[in-house]
């Protein structure tokens, strides 16, 4: 039976995932998210979201009581299921992409005259800023939630370590070695980072927990 490890404690149905597949599965959050209070314009013409945690954060300082709803016209975002977090929360996405270097490219391409503004974690990738930047976008960044490692010490070695961003490989990094286990990514970002560690590594075909999983239990049978 070969044993899963996942940097992030998955829903009901996709456990069914892995135990349905012969898999063992530990898991555990490597890293904690707190959602922060911010301020931003009541109308905001174009933002830029690519996480869900970002989304969610909005949403919740759109519920407290002494707010005024806020106005966005436009949405631009990281993510099938942060699209879909945006338009359940009635908001019109302009563009979705995997990654957030192909949405600063479009961006860069379709909208280089046009404003932004980018509500992000304290811990970000820099793609999105650097690229607006290296183009003279105007836009302004905006906090909403922050990122801390939540490190946990295993005894044990696994078959396959679920890993779910750059932050998560740091957290399980600093206190254990990925050794022979397979690193399987949700994504290049994520790659990039377990890659300073193991060569051993593998990327999901898409940005989903499900696509992870998936490729986790076809890596596994090829390597039985």
């Amino acid at each position: 039976m070969p044993a899963v490890l996942s940097t992030k404690k998955l829903n009901e149905s996709q456990k069914s995932l892995l135990l349905l597949a012969g898999a063992s599965l530990v898991e555990y959050n490597a890293i904690k998210i707190e959602f922060v209070p911010f301020e931003a314009p009541s109308n905001i013409k174009n933002a830029i979201f690519t996480s869900q945690n970002a989304a969610n954060s909005f949403f919740e300082n759109e519920c407290q009581p002494e707010r005024s709803r806020r106005v966005i016209e436009n949405c631009f975002c990281v993510g099938n299921k942060t699209k879909l977090l945006l338009e359940e929360n009635d908001q019109k996405v302009i563009k979705m992409t995997e990654y957030a270097s192909e949405l600063a490219d479009f961006i860069v391409k379709y909208h280089k005259n046009d404003s932004f503004h980018f509500f992000c974690g304290n811990i970000r990738s820099d793609e999105i800023s650097s690229k607006l930047n290296e183009n003279s976008i105007a836009f302004e960044e905006i906090e909403v939630y922050k990122t801390t490692l939540n490190p946990k010490k295993f005894e044990r070695t696994f078959d396959a370590i679920l890993f779910f961003s750059p932050s998560g490989v740091r957290s399980f990094i600093s206190e254990n070695e990925i050794q022979k286990s397979i690193a399987v990514c949700i994504g290049n970002t994520t790659a990039s980072e377990a890659k300073k560690y193991t060569e051993n590594v593998v990327v999901a075909n898409t940005t989903t927990v499900e696509s992870v999983i998936a490729k986790t239990l076809k890596t596994l049978k090829q390597n039985d």
